[in-house]
């Protein structure tokens, strides 16, 4: 993949295989391919600084998301993180929010650290600080959309987020936030290494990642006595729900 809308076309034939075969791999996907085109938006409207470097970063950025994909469902090794994500779609134990969760948490905390390192090595990393804290705002408020729309649907849901006074979405703002903040600290760290000590470090951060994806699997006693009830909720067809994420926009 050369440009952003070749990651664009690779990620809805991801959604529409997904969908096709309703795998819950899709409701990540369709995430992803809303944000992708968002940052699209924003390179062509002058949102980010430097509108070349961001493609090259979607790119690299993607390109990590889409190769791990691939090699998981072809039977092929990929990073611990992304295997744990992959292993809960299988399962049904888990409401739709908490699948997108577990694709940011990897997507930004490993990914994001990576592709920033791999586009702006060495002392480059630091003018791309602004840039990348634009995409993760894109991230954020995709999110919030996404949410939002899941709502409407599954009205059980608005109950018992307001039941929880909210606590539901400022855990989850937190979440993105400290993502952000520690992506761009490993992004800094690599970027500043020797490429032989690089692997060695990024296997350190996919598991430390998937531990993060561990919490999210299983946040405690109260949040998942929540979750389990917000799951009695939600619709059981896993492509009308990828196509809701896909396409809805609140």
């Amino acid at each position: 993949m050369q440009t952003i809308h070749d990651v664009i076309i690779k990620l809805d034939e991801i959604v529409q295989q997904c969908a096709n075969e309703n795998k819950r791999a899709g409701y990540f996907a369709a995430l992803y391919k809303r944000m992708t085109l968002a940052v699209a938006e924003g390179i062509k409207h002058g949102m980010f600084e430097d509108g070349a470097r961001m493609e090259k970063l979607d790119v690299n950025f993607a390109t990590r998301y889409i190769d791990a994909y691939d090699a998981y469902y072809a039977g092929r090794p990929c990073t611990a993180s992304w295997k744990f994500v992959f292993d809960n779609c299988a399962g049904d134990k888990l409401i739709v929010l908490q699948h997108l969760l577990l694709g940011i948490n990897t997507h930004i905390n490993l990914d994001l650290a990576i592709a920033s390192a791999v586009t702006a090595p060495g002392n480059a990393i630091n003018a791309l600080q602004n840039d990348f804290n634009r995409i993760n705002q894109v991230i954020a408020a995709l999110i919030d959309d996404v949410q939002e729309c899941l709502c409407q649907v599954w009205f059980p849901m608005r109950m018992l987020a307001k039941i929880a006074n909210g606590r539901q979405m400022s855990v989850l703002n937190f979440s993105i936030d400290k993502a952000r903040e520690t992506s761009w600290a490993n992004a800094v760290l690599l970027s500043s290494i020797s490429v032989d000590m690089q692997p060695g470090y990024i296997h350190q951060m996919d598991t430390a990642v998937k531990a993060v994806g561990s919490k999210i699997f299983s946040p405690g006693m109260m949040m998942n006595f929540i979750l389990k009830a917000i799951h009695e909720t939600e619709y059981d067809d896993i492509s009308r729900t990828i196509n809701l994420i896909n396409t809805t926009v609140v």
